[in-house]
């Protein structure tokens, strides 16, 4: 599925899309070397809104004409000055429109004005939002804030010109007109979305449409945030969290197969953190760096690139063996930190820090021998087998008990049975949720699964999300209103009422990378595609219906993309058919 039909699925456009390519730059700019400048691999396109959610019109205030706002633009001011939105205030009444975009956003907006009778530039006030009611917010009340992109200010528009604003996480933009007794003309208001066009060269599909949207809602989810770095969500948290990034990887492997943002961004924490400190303050996340190189050289196979780490690699892997205790305990120091619902959970969390560092570990042992350091590999072996004799309780925390069970520290079954599926999507959490599904993939429970993405994560879609959300808590759902409109009387605001930690309210990210964990949970245990070898060389099929009839779909790899079809049959049997580039061994 390329990038163009994505877009088309998700802003349910007609128009034709403009795109801006990159033009070459001379040989030296202002005394600078175009070797120098650093060039930006997204593109720009330009959708218009797709309905209007909301006007108001008090106080002697009118708007004539938004409809025209809906139509297919240019991007280009004329003289004509037909077809035109007319804003229109009072001494008293200022008008203001809410728009909406169709679907979450990364990037800003383009106005472009018409020619009232004044020639003064006419200022307004933009409100971006990820939420009708966030657009409707102001900042510093219910956590609605300006923090690490701006997304309530206000501006100077031209007269009959063009003007350029915003860098966010968005879908809903509320536009106020300040000054009284003016009249602001817009021929267009279209967003500025800013993306990677790149193909979608993994796909899933299936009998339950539902599954289908999540898989599809992950994907995107992680686009969005694949900007010049890999990010965690685009409208707070426009950081290189690399704990953060292990599941955005693993979609990325999943979805679009290789692509620089993953090495860039690996390498930018790298270079930032020198040893002995932690990535990002937290000790874990170290952690997480190994594994993500781990798992990358699986999916993509470039030994050469895993070798440019070896120092780094081995050094940070002799520092986390001085972590390790001679009875096998973990005694890692900065933050310890799984992710926040578990925070306050301090058994928990110690649980889950044992089995993070045996996998890391494991995980050294693998990578060494790759880096020809047999010594340095037996050292993380040996440690690894320490650790595997120290089995803490998990205190009946999901995280912890995920990990333990991908460590070898607790049986998956004992896991998923005593810990992971008490409760159902109780206590589940975007980032982890990932882990507690790989859990129960291996306890061999891929209905439970199929079950908690259908109640957790189609809970969001159900809200409105077009992405999927940094938390999420099933004890928010009762009595709650939609994201897409405004908040009823009587109804609970998901967005502006909940949130906790670092997100309360509506600093709550609605766009985060970390979450997209079914897609590539849906591809690995219902596709059933296990990468054995690195670069993809040998690949498993092992499918696992469930309760589906059928599904279908495809794995980039480095030699091209694998396709599998399972069919269920009468008997309860399972058909399938595979289609593999040349160079792929595949076994069933």
């Amino acid at each position: 599925m390329n990038f163009k039909k994505i877009l088309i699925y998700n802003f349910l456009l007609a128009a034709t899309m403009q795109l801006h390519g990159q033009s070459a730059l001379p040989p030296a700019w202002n005394g600078i070397h175009s070797e120098q400048l650093q060039r930006d691999q997204r593109t720009r396109v330009y959708p218009p809104p797709t309905r209007i959610v909301w006007k108001e019109e008090g106080g002697g205030a009118s708007i004539q004409g938004e409809a025209n706002l809906l139509r297919p633009g240019n991007g280009q001011t004329d003289l004509a000055n037909t077809s035109i939105c007319v804003m229109k205030s009072s001494v008293n009444g200022h008008p203001s429109l809410l728009l909406d975009f169709g679907k979450e956003l990364q990037g800003g907006l383009q106005l472009v004005t018409g020619m009232p009778g004044s020639q003064k530039p006419v200022n307004i006030r933009i409100r971006f939002g990820e939420s009708v009611s966030e657009a409707m917010s102001t900042t510093g009340i219910r956590g609605a804030t300006n923090d690490h992109a701006m997304r309530d200010f206000t501006l100077s528009l031209p007269w009959l010109g063009v003007a350029e604003v915003g860098n966010t996480g968005f879908r809903f933009v509320r536009i106020d007109l300040l000054d009284p007794a003016s009249e602001l003309q817009l021929k267009e208001v279209r967003a500025i979305f800013t993306a990677r066009d790149i193909p979608y060269k993994g796909s899933f599909s299936c009998n339950d449409e539902q599954l289908n949207k999540i898989w599809l809602t992950g994907a995107y989810t992680v686009h969005l945030n694949m900007q010049e770095y890999l990010w965690d969500g685009i409208k707070r948290d426009r950081l290189v969290w690399v704990g953060d990034m292990h599941p955005e990887v693993m979609t990325i492997n999943t979805v679009f197969g290789y692509n620089e943002v993953v090495p860039k961004s690996l390498d930018l924490i790298r270079d930032i953190t020198p040893l002995p400190q932690w990535m990002n303050g937290i000790s874990s996340y170290s952690i997480w760096w190994l594994l993500i190189h781990r798992d990358w050289y699986l999916y993509q196979g470039d030994l050469g690139y895993l070798m440019q780490q070896k120092t780094y690699m081995e050094g940070l892997l002799k520092y986390l063996l001085t972590k390790v205790d001679a009875n096998g305990r973990e005694k890692l120091d900065g933050n310890r930190f799984l992710d926040w619902p578990s925070s306050e959970n301090q058994p928990g969390v110690d649980a889950g820090l044992q089995a993070l560092l045996t996998m890391a570990m494991d995980a050294g042992s693998e990578l060494c021998h790759l880096l020809k350091n047999d010594s340095l590999a037996a050292q993380c072996a040996e440690a690894a087998g320490r650790m595997k004799k120290q089995v803490p309780d998990a205190n009946h925390s999901k995280q912890a008990a995920a990990l333990m069970a991908l460590a070898g520290l607790m049986d998956p079954v004992t896991a998923d049975k005593e810990v992971i599926s008490v409760g159902g999507a109780k206590n589940f959490s975007t980032f982890y949720g990932y882990y507690m599904l790989q859990a129960m993939g291996k306890a061999q429970n891929v209905q439970g699964g199929l079950d908690i993405i259908r109640t957790y994560w189609g809970a969001m879609l159900d809200l409105g999300a077009t992405t999927f959300w940094e938390d999420f808590n099933m004890e928010w759902l009762p009595n709650a209103a939609p994201i897409d409109n405004l908040v009823p009387e009587g109804k609970k605001d998901i967005h502006g009422d909940y949130g906790d930690y670092c997100y309360k309210g509506f600093r709550h990210s609605l766009c985060h990378g970390w979450a997209s964990g079914p897609t590539s949970w849906l591809t690995q245990h219902v596709l059933g595609f296990k990468v054995l070898e690195p670069g993809c060389k040998v690949v498993k099929i092992e499918p696992s219906l469930g309760d589906l009839l059928w599904a279908e779909g495809t794995l980039p790899t480095p030699q091209g993309s694998i396709f599998v079809r399972h069919e269920k049959l009468s008997d309860g049997s399972v058909k399938t058919t595979v289609k593999a580039p040349k160079g792929i061994r595949i076994i069933k």
